[in-house]
C-alpha cells in the first residue's frame, strides 16, 4: 500500500517527498535527494514536533496495560500475590484481584510526559539526522549519523520523561501506597526531594542511547531494504519499527531492570541486600540486581518487555510516518495553491 499525493500540484509535490524518478532527465537525482524520509528544508519543526507528540502519546497510551505487566515482572522481590508467567495470566489477574481499572493507574502522567518528550525527540532526530547526514555522507544514508542523531535526540526526551516515568512506575506496583499521581508527586516531593524524579536519569540514558542507537540504525537499514524509494508505506514503517524496536529492547534489558529498582526502590528487595537508606547509581543497581537475583535477575521481564516494546515502536513510527506525510501534504498543497 502505498500512498501519494493526489491533487493540486501533487506529480512535483509527490516528487519531492517520495523520491519517485519515473519521469527520468536530469531532475530525478534533486527530486529523489528530498525524499519522504528526508523532508524539504522548508519542513517546519512544528510538522516534526506534531507528528511526533501525536505518535508518543498513541504509543503509550494504547501500550501501557502491558507497561504496567513489564514493571512488576521486573520486581526483584515480588509479593506472592504478584507473581507473574505470563502477560496475559497477569492482565487477568491484576483485573480480578485489583480492578479493571488498576493496569491504567499512572496513564495520565505518562500522556503528560510522553507528548512533549516525543515532540522534542522527533523534531530533534530529524533535524540531526539530515544535518549529519550531509556531513557523513553527502549522497545516500549514513547509520553512523543516524546512530548519532538517535542518541542526541534522546537527551531530550529523557529530561522530560524521567520524572514521568519515576512517578508512573511507582503507581504501577502490587500494593503501591499512591492512588493517584498527584498524591505520589506530592509525596515524593515532600519524602525524598527534586532528585528522587532524577535519580534513575543517568541509567535511563545508559539504557536509552544504546536503545535509541540501535533503535534508528535498524529503522533506516531495514527501510533501505523493503522501501527503498522512501515512499509513505504504512506495512514497511510498521515492519521496520516493530523489528527495530523488538531487537533494541532485547540488546538493553539488563538496564531497564536496574532502572525499574531505582525508579521503585523496591523496600523487600532492598531489606535483603542490606541496603540502607535508598539506592542511587547505576553501578549500585547493577550489584543488587545481581546480589538478589544472579546473572539471570538482568534479563526479568525480558519477554514482556520485546512484547510490549515491539508493538509500541510499530505504532509509533506508522503513527509519525502517516502526520508527517499528511502534514507535508498539506503545506505543500497551501503553499502551491497561495
Amino acid at each position: 500500500m502505498e500512498l501519494r499525493l493526489g491533487g493540486v500540484g501533487s506529480q512535483a509535490a509527490g516528487r519531492r517527498m517520495d523520491g519517485d524518478c519515473r519521469d527520468g532527465g536530469s531532475g530525478c537525482k534533486d527530486a529523489g535527494s528530498e525524499d519522504y524520509e528526508n523532508l524539504p528544508t522548508s519542513a517546519s519543526v512544528f510538522t516534526h514536533m506534531t507528528a511526533g507528540a501525536i505518535a508518543g502519546i498513541l504509543e503509550h497510551s494504547l501500550m501501557y496495560p502491558v507497561d504496567s505487566v513489564k514493571t512488576r515482572m521486573q520486581s526483584l522481590n515480588p509479593d506472592p500475590k504478584a507473581q507473574y508467567t505470563s502477560i496475559y495470566g497477569a492482565l487477568k489477574r491484576i483485573i480480578q484481584t485489583e480492578g479493571f481499572w488498576r493496569p491504567l493507574r499512572g496513564l495520565n502522567v505518562m500522556m503528560m510526559g510522553a507528548g512533549p518528550a516525543h515532540a522534542m525527540y522527533f523534531a530533534c532526530y530529524e533535524n540531526m539526522k539530515r544535518t549529519l547526514n550531509d556531513v557523513f555522507s553527502h549522497q545516500g544514508n549514513s547509520h553512523l549519523a543516524n546512530g548519532i542523531a538517535g542518541s542526541m535526540a534522546t537527551l531530550l526526551h529523557d529530561a522530560v520523561m524521567n520524572p514521568a516515568e519515576a512517578v508512573k512506575q511507582r503507581l504501577q506496583m502490587y500494593n503501591s501506597q499512591h492512588q493517584s499521581a498527584l498524591s505520589c508527586i506530592r509525596t515524593v516531593w515532600r519524602t525524598e526531594g527534586l532528585g528522587a524524579f532524577y535519580r534513575s536519569y543517568t541509567t535511563q540514558l545508559t539504557m536509552n542511547i544504546p536503545f535509541q542507537a540501535i533503535h534508528f540504525i535498524t529503522y533506516e537499514f531495514l527501510q533501505e531494504q523493503v522501501n527503498p524509494l522512501r515512499n509513505y508505506n504504512p506495512q514497511s514503517h510498521i515492519i521496520s519499527g516493530g523489528l527495530a524496536g523488538a531487537l533494541a529492547a532485547a540488546a538493553t534489558t539488563p538496564l531497564d531492570v536496574c532502572k525499574t529498582l531505582l525508579n521503585t526502590q523496591e523496600n523487600m528487595a532492598l531489606s535483603l541486600a542490606n541496603v540502607n537508606g535508598r539506592l542511587s547509581g547505576m553501578a549500585n543497581a547493577f550489584r543488587t540486581v545481581y546480589q538478589l537475583k544472579g546473572f539471570a535477575g538482568y534479563f526479568k521481564g525480558i519477554c514482556a518487555r520485546v512484547i510490549y516494546q515491539m508493538p509500541s515502536t510499530a505504532i509509533s513510527w506508522s503513527v509519525y510516518e502517516f502526520f508527517k506525510y499528511f502534514l507535508m501534504k498539506r503545506q505543500l498543497e497551501t503553499r502551491t495553491l497561495y
